[in-house]
């Protein structure tokens, strides 16, 4: 099996980014790699003008974007898991394998969101050139309706 010996996983708050972390997290418990987590606020609907703009000012965004930084590092605390964490404003396509290449990553983990073709196209997407960006192993969680079940108590 190959070693992990850094690992860096990207981090938001879709349900896919919560299973990433959980994932990541149950296997850096088993191999004791080094953790690094990212968190990235894409700014591409500021610099682009729409109309989330108005809604929401960058500011506000970017404090949402670090707290829910600090949110997953404390997730990963309580598991005993100690983890650096990084903020990084950008297209998460330009910043993932930056990070990567710039922490010297043996693992990439990325939560990955099912959509149609249709959605893909519509939403101008580039997720599958994530791969072709990076030079490490990288995991992809996906999710499932059961992973939107509320835990039972």
């Amino acid at each position: 099996m190959m070693s992990f010996h850094r690992v860096l996983l990207c981090y938001d708050a879709t349900r896919e980014g919560q299973k990433a972390l959980r994932e990541a997290a149950a296997l850096v418990e088993l191999i004791g790699s080094e953790t690094h987590v990212l968190s990235i606020l894409n700014d591409a609907a500021w610099l682009h003008g729409t109309d989330v703009t108005a809604a929401e000012p960058f500011d506000t965004a970017m404090e949402a974007a670090q707290a829910l930084l600090k949110e997953g590092l404390a997730k990963l605390e309580a598991r005993g898991i100690h983890a650096t964490g990084h903020f990084a404003v950008g297209d998460p396509m330009e910043r993932i394998p930056a990070f990567a290449k710039e922490l010297d990553v043996d693992l990439l983990v990325v939560g990955h969101r099912h959509s149609s073709p249709l959605a893909r196209w519509w939403a101008g997407r580039n997720d599958g050139r994530l791969l072709d960006k990076v030079s490490c192993s990288v995991l992809v969680t996906t999710s499932t309706k059961a992973d939107a079940a509320p835990a039972p108590a």
